[in-house]
């Protein structure tokens, strides 16, 4: 085998907590699910590494070493003789690492050939952003019942359950920007839902729709509802996520 000099390295952010991020190398089920039905791995050293893309390509290899929670090492290479890498004739090492973030994951692919390394750019660009939406979804698996307690408590009229709430859901710097709005901080947060209802008196905040996340960022429409169940106004949030699930920036936008 000639030595394995070309390198290919990405790093990227991933919306989730290492423990979340690591499973994906022991657990043959989430590693399919950012790989392609069938891929599975033994996540031991001598453990088989076996990728099914969705088009049908088959690579294999090994894992050679592995740190649980840190880093796994594994050889990479393709069943098909006509493919430019042999079964084992490369390696993949993925380092993680915590970042404010979520998980700062690098990854570092070694290959016989410069050639054959820049034709993988393309495809570990794809597949890491797959693994990375993978990921912060299950992070975020509950997102929907947050969303729809956050907007509930704009109609919460007791001050401490209000604020109790929100302490549930979103982080103590959580910032909220709109058109009319600009606070910073769980308690001015707070305070301004209050505010909102002595403007407002019995308006009500309903989701419209499924809520939308990608790469830790999450999207909810919503509606304004008065005390009749009429509707009076309509929007967007964009709802920013920490690794560890709590709300840290929202961005309203009114009108679609």
């Amino acid at each position: 085998m000639n030595p394995l000099t070309h390198q290919l390295e990405r790093t990227i952010v991933i919306g989730a907590t290492r423990a979340t991020v690591f499973r994906y190398f022991t657990d043959s089920e989430r590693f399919a699910a950012w790989w392609g039905a069938g891929s599975r791995i033994e996540g031991r050293v001598g453990g088989a590494v076996h990728i099914r893309y969705p088009n049908g390509v088959v690579a294999s290899g090994e894992v050679v070493d592995i740190d649980p929670g840190n880093r796994v090492v594994f050889t990479y290479g393709y069943e098909d003789p006509t493919k430019p890498i042999p079964p084992g004739g490369s390696r993949v090492t993925i380092t993680l690492e915590d970042d404010p973030g979520g998980t700062r994951l690098h990854l570092r692919h070694e290959l016989a050939d410069a050639s054959v390394r820049d034709q993988h750019v393309p495809g570990w660009r794809y597949q890491l952003a797959v693994f990375s939406n993978v990921a912060a979804g299950e992070q975020h698996s509950g997102l929907a019942v947050q969303v729809d307690r956050y907007f509930s408590l704009w109609s919460e009229p007791d001050a401490a359950t209000r604020r109790g709430g929100l302490a549930t859901l979103v982080s103590d710097s959580v910032t909220f920007k709109d058109a009319f709005s600009c606070t910073s901080g769980l308690e001015d947060l707070s305070e301004h839902l209050g505010a909102a209802q002595a403007h407002m008196p019995g308006m009500r905040l309903r989701r419209s729709g499924d809520v939308r996340q990608c790469q830790g960022v999450a999207i909810a429409d919503w509606v304004a509802e008065g005390p009749d169940g009429q509707q009076r106004a309509a929007g967007t949030n964009v709802f920013d996520l920490t690794a560890e699930g709590r709300i840290a920036h929202i961005v309203g936008f009114w009108g679609k």
